[in-house]
């Protein structure tokens, strides 16, 4: 055989194998992300499974009055959540707070009261949670009407940031579970917003079951937010903080807290606002 046609016959071979390693290896790597979501299941399965740690019942039971008004079922769903919360998300404690368990424990079930009945899923797109021993101070630009950045200081309880990141006063983690019946729970609300930051955004219009329940749920919000918005107008009293007049976002947020800590109220008062969130959170709060 000709030396050109046997180098040229060997090119032939080694790219036949340099192709059939690189296809070997995108098959391994498809292989390997079709198994992560099995993999993950999996792994939140054994979590859940594993024994709920009776310290952590202890802070639960002692600072958490809404966790012992749960139904047993609900209670044991709720460990679950919290084991894979821990296991999964940062704590970072900011101005001197330490981070305890009591602090890790507190937060964590308090966010997920939210998830009950809703799937395995827990706050996918939540990397870390920042604690501040109290209320804490941030700064932003916001454009004036003729268009010039304004340097505004906004003092918070909480935020919800969109890209993984929750900040909490662990003063005010601490006053919205000692008190369950105030409607105000800052864990609660910063949380609800997390869900409406799902989708990318927080609008009021967190992602639901069905495509189809966009439109009521769009009405009833709607609605309920209007008349909130008057209300806070003229002064009248209303069972919702007027911080959720504010947008779309923290009516949806400020609702949450009402529906957790005062549903019966809610059902009474906001009937057709209390079914859309029962719909939406799959859980009735005033039955417990």
């Amino acid at each position: 055989m000709p030396q050109g046609v046997e180098t040229a016959g060997r090119r032939i071979q080694v790219a036949d194998m340099a192709w059939l390693i690189a296809m070997g290896v995108a098959l391994l790597v498809a292989i390997g992300l079709a198994a992560q979501p099995w993999i993950r299941e999996r792994r939140l399965r054994e979590l859940r499974a594993q024994s709920f740690p009776p310290a952590w019942r202890a802070i639960l039971r002692r600072r958490m009055p809404l966790y012992l008004r749960l139904p047993i079922a609900l209670r044991r769903q709720l460990e679950g959540h919290v084991q894979v919360f821990l296991a999964e998300k940062g704590f970072s404690g900011c101005a001197g707070q330490e981070i305890t368990d009591e602090v890790r424990v507190l937060i964590a079930a308090q966010a997920c009261l939210l998830l009950l009945n809703r799937g395995s899923a827990v706050y996918p797109k939540l990397h870390q949670v920042l604690v501040y021993p109290g209320a804490f101070v941030i700064e932003r630009l916001r454009p004036e009407p003729s268009g010039v950045l304004q340097e505004t200081r906004q003092v918070l309880s909480g935020e919800s940031w969109s890209h993984g990141q929750v900040v909490l006063s662990w003063e005010s983690v601490l006053e919205g579970a000692a008190i369950p019946d105030d409607g105000r729970n800052v864990v609660i609300h910063e949380f609800a917003h997390q869900l409406d930051q799902e989708k990318g955004h927080a609008n009021g219009a967190p992602l639901l079951s069905r495509r189809a329940r966009y439109e009521r749920w769009s009405r009833v919000l709607g609605e309920e937010f209007a008349r909130l918005r008057e209300q806070a107008a003229y002064g009248q009293p209303t069972l919702l903080s007027d911080y959720g007049a504010t947008d779309p976002a923290e009516f949806f947020a400020v609702a949450s807290e009402v529906f957790f800590e005062q549903p019966q109220r809610m059902a009474a008062e906001h009937p057709a606002l209390y079914a859309e969130l029962r719909d939406f959170y799959q859980v009735d709060p005033a039955a417990w």
